[in-house]
């Protein structure tokens, strides 16, 4: 990448132009030329400290890069999120290594340390570099940043009520004269080493990290634990490198001391440029829940995959017995949506989001995908106790009063309520997990109103969510188009894969809804409220493979499943979507559940070539404690 070629002089590197750094409670997004354009401390849905990726001009970033041309190219220290960026020059190359430091429990009782760090090494490799540092923390969005005093040994500090940020660095800067940033030069030789941590502490006393050897020892340790970490993943298939990938970046966005997994770090990265699809994703979505339960089970992270329903359930208390779309990672339920209009959004995309008022829609699915995701767990060898059991048979008894009502659907559109095809299964779906959870012995429900009402919502999915001159399942009731939630129907087990009505309902997607591959989410001309203008939705695209697969059309299963590799970046993300024209990625990254659908397509595909289906569950040792919380969280 040319340091002074389009992608600096427009503002706004690619979406895709980013990896990822974390610690399990909060994120950074680093761009390709070494500039962290997005951080929110001290939690995922913070404000920002670091926002040049909605306001290039304002947002504020921390940014570390050669001066004059350059190349880069970047990777992940293998089986770890520690980022390693390779600048290199006409005159020498070094490496900038981006980390949040993550240690065991009994590391960090030993030692006192931040609340929060991001960590800078940068690392001669031959010649000599010129590396140019620029420091603007813009708290709460891109407000005006605190002063900046220097403190002699103790780095930068300012004051960021209620936190004091630092920066602790061996690398000369000067405060500009407004006291708002610090800018700084330096020649960096062969096998030098130089670092750069800020930190942000709430907390009294506010914590200075160490430089020099201690630094080097807690990029080594991070590097340890994460590939502890990644060495856990049971899956050995042809994909590992990209399913541990898709795995670390899941650990990267669950909320640790809770369980919760967050949708994306970001907010506001557009669906479409310039439009207004722009939403907050830093919260935790009900509808993620069976597919990532499934596919961390399945690769053998098992106390994540607990520690995600233990939260879940926790957190639906506050709406229980009925549930709501999204909560915050510590399960707040209101999180009204606003607009921050003194941004300018990413490449003039507006409004700049945050909140999502998806909170306050009413989705029948949800109920499903809770209750299939205890249901996994049930099949694994865990119990239910009595508080889950009554849980559970309430968010049945809401199934049966409501299922019959329209909602706002899986795909949460602004245009009104429709009796959804999709939802419709789902409430099939809960109803179903319930009766099986039953007859298995791990709960006890009214058998004889669940099974009648269940029938009968199979009995109206199939005379009104199928549509015979079609020739395929619709989107709505009556309706005369499919959209893609219906390639969920046999991955659920409500229907087979090769029925002659999905494998209709596959066809029809294919001709309407994809293109080489890439899959929509419903026809682009549909009315869901909001101007039109998308791009194709990633884990749509995962589902068809597996649809496929299971249809037995293998080698073409996996001929679209590496055709969909190919569009990860250059470190293996994926945002929400992708740009059909030109394969960029679209929306909120990196986006979870694209990486959720990325190893359960992995998963089947194994599956069907050893002649089988998806692995048969394994017998777990963690259990459901009271009240419904998981005796062991995640780390």
């Amino acid at each position: 990448m040319n340091g002074g070629g389009e992608v600096r002089l427009a503002g706004y590197p690619a979406i895709g132009d980013h990896a990822i750094i974390g610690d399990c409670r909060s994120a950074a997004l680093v761009s390709c030329d070494g500039s962290i354009d997005w951080c929110c401390l001290p939690h995922f849905d913070s404000p920002s400290i670091f926002g040049a990726l909605l306001d290039a001009g304002r947002g504020g970033r921390f940014s570390v890069r050669p001066g004059g041309d350059y190349d880069s190219t970047r990777r992940y220290v293998p089986g770890t999120n520690v980022l390693e960026t390779t600048f290199t020059t006409s005159t020498g190359s070094c490496v900038l290594r981006d980390v949040m430091p993550v240690a065991s429990e009994e590391a960090k009782r030993a030692l006192l340390r931040p609340d929060r760090e991001l960590l800078r090494e940068l690392v001669g490799l031959s010649g000599e570099v010129r590396i140019e540092v620029v420091y603007e923390p813009r708290p709460g969005y891109g407000q005006p940043g605190p002063v900046l005093r220097p403190r002699g040994a103790f780095g930068l500090w300012g004051e960021a009520p209620p936190a004091i940020l630092t920066l602790h660095t061996d690398v000369p800067l000067d405060v500009a004269a407004d006291g708002r940033s610090a800018h700084g030069a330096m020649v960096i030789g062969a096998g030098e080493r130089r670092y750069m941590s800020f930190t942000y502490s709430e907390e009294a006393p506010a914590v200075v990290s160490l430089l020099g050897a201690s630094a080097q020892g807690r990029v080594a340790e991070s590097i340890a634990w994460w590939q502890v970490w990644a060495s856990r993943c049971e899956y050995d298939g042809s994909y590992r490198e990209q399913v541990t990938r898709s795995a670390l970046a899941l650990k990267l966005l669950t909320f640790a001391p809770s369980g919760a997994v967050v949708a994306a770090p970001t907010t506001s990265l557009p669906e479409h440029m310039g439009g207004v699809r722009n939403w907050d994703y830093r919260y935790c979505w009900l509808r993620d829940a069976a597919f990532t339960v499934r596919a961390l089970f399945a690769i053998g992270y098992d106390e994540e995959a607990v520690a995600f329903i233990g939260w879940m359930l926790h957190a639906t208390r506050l709406t229980w017995p009925e549930l709501q779309v999204l909560y915050s990672v510590y399960g707040e339920a209101q999180l009204p949506e606003r607009d921050l209009p003194d941004l300018e959004g990413y490449r003039g995309s507006r409004p700049v989001r945050i909140g999502n008022d998806a909170h306050g829609q009413f989705q029948l699915d949800v109920y499903g995908e809770v209750i299939d995701a205890v249901a996994q767990y049930a099949r694994r060898g865990g119990t239910v106790d009595s508080y889950t059991a009554r849980v559970l048979i309430n968010f049945g008894r809401t199934v049966c009063k409501k299922w019959r009502e329209p909602d706002d659907g899986i795909w949460e559109g602004r245009g009104g309520r429709f009796q959804h095809t999709h939802s419709k299964v789902m409430c099939w779906v809960a109803l179903d997990r319930l009766l099986e959870l039953h007859e298995a012995g791990a709960i006890r429900v009214p058998v004889e109103r669940f099974r009648v009402e269940r029938d009968a919502i199979r009995s109206a999915i199939e005379t009104h969510g199928y549509n015979e001159a079609l020739g395929s399942y619709t989107h709505v009731f009556d309706g005369a188009e499919p959209d893609a939630s219906l390639l969920l129907l046999p991955l659920y087990g409500y229907t087979a894969a090769d029925d002659p009505r999905m494998r209709g309902t596959c066809e029809r997607i294919d001709q309407l809804l994809s293109r080489d591959g890439l899959v929509y989410r419903y026809h682009q001309l549909t009315d869901d409220g909001l101007p039109p203008g998308e791009g194709a939705f990633g884990i749509c695209s995962f589902w068809a493979v597996e649809c496929l697969a299971l249809q037995g059309e293998l080698a073409a299963a996996t001929a679209r499943f590496e055709r969909l590799l190919a569009h990860a970046n250059d470190v293996g993300l994926y945002g929400e979507e992708i740009d059909v024209s030109t394969g960029a990625a679209l929306g909120n990254f990196p986006q979870a559940f694209t990486h959720v659908g990325l190893i359960n397509a992995a998963l089947t595909l194994a599956a069907c070539a050893a002649g089988g289906t998806p692995a048969a569950p394994r017998q777990l040792t963690p259990r459901l404690a009271q009240g419904g919380v998981p005796q062991s969280g995640a780390q």
